[in-house]
C-alpha cells in the first residue's frame, strides 16, 4: 500500500498499520466488494478487511468504506503536514478522517457527513481524536473552514466556489469530478499565488455529492479529453471564461492553461 501511494512520508504506511480499520466497520462479518462481486466475509476475523477492498457500510445508498490502495494514493499526493487544517467531505464512518488526524497531529481536522446515520457512529469512533470535529450537514451549503487540505469523497460536476475560496495559500483539494457519466475523474487542485491550478490524474467513482451532481441547462460539459486536458480552475468573479475554457459552471470553470500561463498559451 505505501508502495501504491509513491509518498516519501513514512509515517502514511505507519498510520494504516496503527489505525484499526475494523473499530470503524462495526461488528464482523462484513460486506465487502471486490471487482462486480459482492460477497460477506466467512467469519468476523478482521484479516477479510485487510485487503484492497470497499466495505459497504450502507449497502441500500451504495456507500461503502472506500478501497486502501486509492485512499493511500489520494493522501500521499496531498501530503498533509504536523499543524496543517483538513476538511474531510464524506467522511463515512470516519476510518480515513482518523489517518488524517494521525497525520496533521495537532492540525484541526473537520470531518463533514451528510448521512445521519454514519455521522453519529463517525462521532464515537473519532472521540479518542482529540482534533477532530464532526458535522452532521451538507458541506456544500455550510461554510468550509479555512483549509490547507480539502479531502473529497463524493462525487461533483465541479467543486463549489465555497470549497475554492476555503483554501488557503499552498492548499491541496482532492475531489471525484463527474461532470457527465462518461467523465469519472480525480482532481488534485492546489491553491497558487496566481490561481488554482489543477491535475485530473486518474479514473475514479465515488457515490454523487448531494447539491454538487447535477449540472445546469447552461453549462459547458466537457468531453473525456477535453476533462483530461483540463489545467487550472478559476472562479467567474475573477475572470471570465474565455477560448481556453474547457468546463463552464455557473460561477466556476475549468481552463487548458496553465496558472501564471501567458494570454493566449
Amino acid at each position: 500500500m505505501a508502495a501504491n501511494a509513491a509518498s516519501s512520508d513514512p509515517r502514511l504506511e505507519e498510520v494504516f498499520a496503527e489505525v484499526p480499520r475494523e473499530t470503524f466497520l462495526g461488528p464482523g462479518p462484513w460486506t465487502i466488494i471486490a471487482g462486480n462481486g459482492r460477497i460477506t466475509t466467512p467469519s468476523a476475523d478482521p484479516v477479510h478487511i485487510y485487503q484492497n477492498v470497499l466495505v459497504a457500510l450502507d449497502a441500500e445508498k451504495g456507500i461503502n468504506n472506500g478501497e486502501p490502495f486509492l485512499h493511500a494514493m489520494w493522501i500521499g499526493k496531498l501530503a498533509p503536514k504536523p499543524g496543517e487544517s483538513v476538511c474531510h467531505i464524506g467522511a463515512g464512518t470516519g476510518y480515513y478522517t482518523a489517518l488524517l488526524a494521525r497525520l496533521v497531529l495537532s492540525g484541526a481536522v473537520t470531518a463533514f457527513e451528510l448521512d445521519e446515520n454514519l455521522a453519529g457512529l463517525a462521532r464515537q469512533n473519532l472521540e479518542a481524536y482529540g482534533n477532530v470535529t464532526v458535522i452532521h450537514g451538507d458541506a456544500v451549503t455550510t461554510p468550509l473552514p479555512p483549509s490547507d487540505i480539502i479531502y473529497v469523497n463524493a462525487g461533483v460536476v465541479a467543486p463549489p466556489a465555497g470549497w475554492l475560496k476555503a483554501l488557503r495559500p499552498g492548499g491541496r483539494m482532492i475531489f471525484p469530478w463527474r461532470p457527465a457519466e462518461r467523465v469519472p475523474l480525480a482532481v488534485l487542485v492546489t491553491r497558487t499565488k496566481k490561481g488554482f491550478a489543477c491535475d485530473p490524474f486518474m479514473r475514479s467513482w465515488f457515490i454523487p455529492c448531494f447539491g454538487a451532481s447535477a449540472a445546469d441547462l447552461a453549462a459547458k460539459i466537457p468531453t473525456r479529453d477535453q476533462a483530461a486536458r483540463s489545467r487550472s480552475i478559476w472562479l467567474t468573479q475573477d475572470k471570465v471564461p474565455d477560448r481556453t475554457a474547457t468546463a463552464i459552471f455557473g460561477d466556476v470553470w475549468f481552463s487548458s492553461k496553465n496558472v501564471g500561463a501567458k494570454r493566449g498559451g
